[in-house]
């Protein structure tokens, strides 16, 4: 069986594999916490849900730039359409 630990506060600490006959800890569940940046356990419900504010996943997620060719293509399709508003072509 495998278990979720958490800690005193009970944001996830990990997990591990447990026997056929070994008994679950205070501190562990076996519910899978899935998708979460900063998973954080609530025993009363029996689930586990997001702790991490917008700003700290933000910060986690990279800021794509664009590509040279993605500029000058964009930069073509800005002309165009001003040449085409303007009746040049």
């Amino acid at each position: 069986m495998q278990i979720f630990y958490y800690d005193n506060n009970y944001l996830y600490l990990g997990e591990d594999v447990l026997g056929e006959f070994d008994e679950i800890p205070e501190n562990a569940t076996d519910i899978q916490p899935i998708g979460f940046y900063l998973p954080k356990f609530d025993p009363e419900k029996g689930e586990w849900f997001e702790s991490a504010s917008q700003e700290y996943i933000d910060e986690l997620r990279p800021i794509i730039q664009p590509s040279e060719l993605e500029i000058v293509r964009q930069q073509q399709a800005e002309l165009v359409f001003t040449l085409m508003m303007k009746g040049v072509i």
